[in-house]
Formats: C-alpha cells, structure tokens, sequence
C-alpha cells in the first residue's frame, strides 16, 4: 500500500494539502495510508522506526527546517519521493539536497500537485511491502523487507537487523544462508556481499572497496574474491536507480 507523510506546522496548510491528496486518491481509486505531522520532530520520531514513499515538506518550520528534515529522510531512504510546499521560492537550490521530485510554491495549484503526485508514484517502489516468514525461538514473525538493514548469518542461525533497532534471530537453519535468503535476494534491492551477509541496498550510506556502511553507522564486510561482482552489481544499481529518477 501506498504510504504518504505530510508535514507542515500550518493547521490550515496542512488541511488543504490533505484535502488535495484525498481528492486525488479518489479520482484515481488508489489505496493509500495518509499521514500528517504538524512537527518536523514528529516525523523524525516515526521514520526512526517505519518509512513512507511520499513525503510532502514545509520548508519554514520550528526547531527543524523542511531542508534538514528532507536530508535525514534521504540519508535513511535513497529512494524515497519528497515534495516541498511552501511560501518561500528562495530556498529551492538549497532544497535540492534532498533530490525532492519538485519544489511547489504555497498556495500550491491543485493540478500542478495532481500532475506531481502522478510522476512520485509512479516512481514510489510499491515492491517494498513483500514479508518475509522468520521462525524465531518461540514464534513466527513476519517482517517488510523494507525494514531490513542486513541479514547476518551466525552459528546456524540468521540475525535480521532491523531499522527501528530491533533484532530478529531465527531459530536454526537446515539450509545454507543463500539457500534460506533466496526470496529476499530475488528483491533487486538486496545484495549478498559475504558468505555471512546480505545487504539492502537501500541503506547504503558508503560503498568501500571492503565493506558497506549502512544509515545506522553498521559496518557490513564485502568479500574480498567477490568484490569485483559486488561493485559491478551494485553500480548497476545506482545506474538504475537514476534512471528511475529522470
């Protein structure tokens, strides 16, 4: 399902711009979870724990500007889609640090936020909500890849990391790590990198000739007799990832 987060300190605003997503969703008969914040810090408590394919951003907003706010989405999320929308047009350079999909200036058309949210979805990666089963200890627990950092594979067992901090541990595997990863691997956004470790692309923060350093700060080892695949895989992924964004 589609997820949007709206955040503008502006009730008023807020409303309107709410107002609009709802008329368009409807028009459109798409399904959607819309979300509104009233405060940059709302919003950064939520993406600490969960992620959205849209983000609707004031600019002018207390404590944290739409600007820093648009920069820590990005630095969790590479993929996600930001619109700014706001009364202020001499930020819009600035703005583009955080690759926003377009710059509104408030009051914002309706059409013009129409044919906006036209091109962001048919960007947004609606693929991330697949699960996968884990068998833990005591119970069966479905996790959204989406929120998977890494898989790391450890006396016979897998630890999932987690972006909310949390850490999943299966209960022992018969099958090899690949083997047991397979559905996750046929995502295009993950990446086996070590025989111990899977990576999602997606949280990538740093590329090394020996490792990954995911958004969290994680180091993940790349091996090295699988470096040369690694790095031409994950090219290819950037490549296309820009392609998408044109």
């Amino acid at each position: 399902m589609l997820r949007i987060a709206i955040c503008d300190d502006q009730p008023k605003e807020l409303a309107i711009i709410n107002e609009h997503i709802t008329e368009y969703l409807d028009t459109h008969t798409l399904e959607a979870e819309v979300r509104s914040f009233s405060h940059p810090d709302q919003l950064l408590t939520a993406i600490e724990s969960e992620s959205f394919h849209l983000y609707i951003l004031d600019i002018v907003m207390p404590m944290v500007s739409g600007i820093e706010l648009g920069k820590e989405i990005r630095r969790l999320d590479r993929e996600a889609q930001i619109i700014y929308a706001t009364t202020e047009p001499q930020f819009a350079l600035q703005a583009y640090a955080a690759s926003p999909i377009n710059y509104l200036v408030k009051p914002v058309e309706k059409q013009t936020l129409f044919d906006t949210l036209t091109l962001a979805i048919s960007k947004a990666d609606l693929a991330e909500e697949q699960t996968f089963a884990v068998k833990t200890a005591d119970s069966l627990r479905v996790i959204k890849l989406s929120e998977i950092l890494c898989c790391e594979y450890s006396n016979h067992a897998v630890l999932f990391w987690l972006s909310n901090g949390e850490k999943v541990q299966s209960r022992t595997i018969r099958e090899n790590f690949t083997e047991y990863t397979s559905l996750i691997l046929k995502d295009r956004h993950f990446l086996q990198c070590h025989t111990s470790f899977v990576v999602n692309l997606r949280r990538v923060e740093r590329f090394a000739k020996d490792s990954f350093t995911l958004c969290d700060g994680k180091m993940i080892p790349i091996a090295v007799k699988q470096y040369a695949a690694v790095r031409d895989t994950y090219m290819d992924y950037l490549m296309a990832r820009r392609r998408s964004d044109d």
